[in-house]
């Protein structure tokens, strides 16, 4: 301790530091922070005379870390989720309640955790659950929460992952609207008059209604939150792109039918992800176990309703080191 603290300026500077590398911006930092950027940038600058090395690559769209940051950063974020860990043990003891930190998609949240609540407060009833909310494509680091859900291959040198099931996609909307556009055949059997599109990182689609005639929908709806896109399906605005992670819920209790009885695996592969450096809780662990089963339980009665979907979520091996 005694070479810490004559190695910084100030712990403000730690603090300061760790929020400018999480954000990859002074300025991002500055809110957080609730300071100015020209305030964080001269506190940055300062710990790197200190230390004298540099810290951060400055560039027009933000800031990266260079090889020395980057090792700072590493040993800060585990020293403070050790810290983080120990407050709230202490918390959580003092009050009897565990808190469980999940980064999800406003989606998953809306169209999935929200219908299972009150399933969630049966088995888990002293569980305080606490979301970080992810509007568009579903990535980030996992740094501040518990558990993450990510499209990920793996478990790698800073993570650990468990396997959920593969991405898969198929086309949704309400029993009315198909029951209004459908054809002779299952499902939608061309374009639809409306598609509901989510605005970052969807894949072409189109393919998911062949063969059909040529063209494209008259109208589109485009949104950049996917608990809207999916809101939209289930008020029979039109066809949307559901990932079966999400709408597995509705799809089970026939409040979204599959518009067209055919679906696309991307390869890539959905985890529950945690940082291998924040301390173990058991009450994470069964969380996440909770979690995987509800999900691919949800996901295994939605292939008995649609047999001819022929889903397979592949074998669940649980979490991976």
């Amino acid at each position: 301790m005694p070479y810490l603290r004559r190695s910084l300026p100030s712990m403000n500077g730690l603090f300061t530091f760790e929020a400018a590398a999480r954000c990859g911006s002074f300025s991002r930092a500055a809110d957080e922070l609730n300071v100015t950027p020209a305030a964080v940038s001269r506190m940055m600058a300062r710990l790197e005379e200190h230390l004298d090395t540099t810290l951060f690559l400055r560039q027009p769209g933000g800031v990266s870390l260079t090889e020395a940051g980057q090792l700072l950063f590493d040993a800060i974020a585990r020293g403070f989720a050790g810290i983080e860990s120990a407050l709230r043990e202490i918390e959580d003891r003092r009050t009897g309640i565990e808190t469980v930190s999940l980064s999800v998609s406003t989606g998953f949240t809306t169209h999935w955790m929200m219908p299972r609540m009150a399933e969630f407060k049966k088995e888990f009833p002293a569980v305080d659950l606490r979301f970080q909310l992810v509007m568009g494509a579903l990535s980030g680091p996992v740094n501040d929460v518990d558990l993450g859900m990510r499209f990920v291959d793996g478990p790698d040198d800073r993570h650990e992952a468990a396997f959920l099931m593969p991405e898969i996609l198929l086309p949704i909307c309400s029993p009315g609207y198909i029951d209004s556009h459908a054809g002779s055949g299952a499902g939608i059997s061309r374009v639809p008059d409306t598609t509901i599109n989510l605005s970052d990182a969807q894949p072409d689609w189109s393919k998911l209604f062949m063969p059909a005639t040529d063209g494209e929908a008259l109208n589109s709806m485009i949104f950049s939150d996917y608990a809207i896109v999916v809101q939209a399906a289930l008020l029979g605005q039109g066809v949307a792109l559901g990932w079966l992670n999400v709408v597995a819920h509705w799809l089970k209790t026939r409040a979204l039918v599959p518009a067209r009885e055919q679906l696309m695996i991307t390869g890539r592969k959905s985890h529950l992800v945690r940082l291998r450096d924040k301390p173990a809780r058991a009450i994470v662990g069964k969380v996440q176990d909770w979690l995987i089963a509800e999900l691919r339980a949800d996901a295994t009665a939605v292939g008995a309703l649609y047999p001819s979907l022929n889903i397979d979520i592949g074998t669940s091996p649980g979490a991976a080191n």
